[in-house]
């Protein structure tokens, strides 16, 4: 058999296309396929390990691919071959393994991870960690695939919220990260986890605790509330929260088919609360005075605090700490916070933790004994909101007894 004269560069270039495509051979499997239309494409012909069948395996065009990358090329396929492996396959299925990178972008990875969260957590849960990752996340690596992402890429991107201030978002940022990397690792499209640490870089969030006012700031706050010029919506929705203890989302989508006028008391459904498990409130002598002042206000709506334009829709969830910044009380006194003065006073007065706990809806023991304490405290709980309700009502030293209606229609 004739040896191969290995091929020139001037020898390639100066190759004409004819009517049917021929080939230029270099040696060691190596050739050039010169096509009627003038291009010309570099191959690489072998025994296939398996089947033995002889198999072109393309290395690209001609110039693009150098007379020298192209034996290149060939001396790297050949090693393959000598260890078995079919250098098409093994090229392959690298295009498939690229092609699964690109696939698992980040935004796509995130967006099966939320499809698994929307089961396990509430809404309103649902929709705040949707938002933050579109508008913190997906416009920095939303594209990237997940396996390019760097931890320092990541922190770049999220310097600019730092710097606001806003560090209580870089920490639910940094939550969801590590939980939707997980779920990559889980999932085998990434081996490990590379943001892991990354909270540690930023400044931490100081627990604000939803900041309160001292015990005897109350007469000052209650003042305020009842004589500042804000919709009377939420001045009752303030008040309605205050008593109750209940927290802001609770108190806005309060419902009147909730209210149980024959036994006083008011039932939150297990699905609106953050613990899962229904709540039922008595209801004191101040709050059912208020719904009978909100009544003609909320009209025909199925909200006891309808929103302002729609009937039909609840008051926001923010009123009351918006109308609580207006008043002057922003970083002293938020509405959550309105729980955290109520417990404190509770305690101050010696009543039983247990009873106080279940009062605030709070988790104490397993799922069997907090659905005991709730009902096996009820009577204690009454006599609770009862001097709760009292107790605020006296320190508005009368300017706003809810309990006379002759004051209440004036406010």
């Amino acid at each position: 058999m004739a040896k191969t004269t290995p091929l020139t560069d001037t020898q390639i270039k100066k190759a004409k296309p004819q009517e049917k495509e021929y080939h230029l051979y270099d040696g060691n499997g190596l050739a050039l396929r010169v096509k009627p239309t003038g291009s010309k494409l570099w191959l690489f012909n072998y025994y296939r390990p398996i089947s033995r069948k002889r198999s072109n395996l393309s290395l690209g065009k001609y110039p693009d691919l150098s007379l020298a990358k192209a034996r290149a090329k060939t001396v790297a396929a050949r090693e393959l071959l000598a260890d078995g492996i079919d250098p098409k396959e093994h090229r392959d299925g690298g295009l498939k393994a690229k092609q699964a990178i690109l696939k698992h972008s980040f935004e796509m990875v995130a967006n099966d991870w939320l499809k698994l969260k929307a089961s396990e957590v509430k809404e309103g849960t649902y929709k705040t960690i949707s938002n933050t990752l579109i508008n913190h996340i997906f416009p920095a690596i939303g594209k990237q695939p997940i396996t390019a992402i760097t931890a320092p890429q990541v922190i770049t991107a999220l310097r600019p919220i730092e710097a606001k201030g806003n560090l209580e978002v870089i920490a639910r940022v940094c939550q969801y990260l590590n939980q939707i990397m997980r779920y990559a690792v889980n999932h085998g499209i990434i081996h490990s986890n590379s943001l892991a640490g990354i909270k540690e870089v930023f400044m931490a969030n100081k627990a604000t605790n939803n900041p309160h006012i001292k015990p005897e700031q109350l007469p000052e706050l209650l003042n305020a509330i009842t004589t500042a010029n804000i919709k009377k919506v939420t001045r009752w929705l303030i008040l309605w929260q205050m008593h109750t203890m209940t927290r802001p989302a609770e108190t806005a989508l309060a419902q009147w088919s909730e209210i149980d006028l024959d036994n006083n008391l008011w039932t939150i459904r297990a699905e609106r609360m953050k613990t899962g498990v229904e709540h039922k409130i008595p209801l004191t002598e101040q709050t059912l005075a208020i719904l009978d002042a909100i009544k003609p206000l909320s009209g025909n709506s199925p909200y006891i605090f309808p929103a302002d334009r729609d009937p039909n829709s609840h008051a926001n969830k923010a009123s009351a700490n918006m109308a609580l910044k207006r008043l002057g009380y922003q970083g002293k006194q938020t509405a959550h916070g309105l729980r955290g003065l109520a417990r404190t006073m509770l305690s101050d007065q010696g009543f039983s933790y247990e009873a106080s706990e279940a009062c605030l809806s709070h988790k104490v023991g397993n799922s069997v004994s907090q659905s005991y304490n709730h009902s096996t405290y009820l009577n204690q709980r009454i006599k609770i909101m009862q001097w709760w309700s009292t107790h605020i009502e006296e320190a508005t030293y009368g300017r706003f007894n809810m309990t006379n209606t002759k004051i209440l229609k004036v406010v």
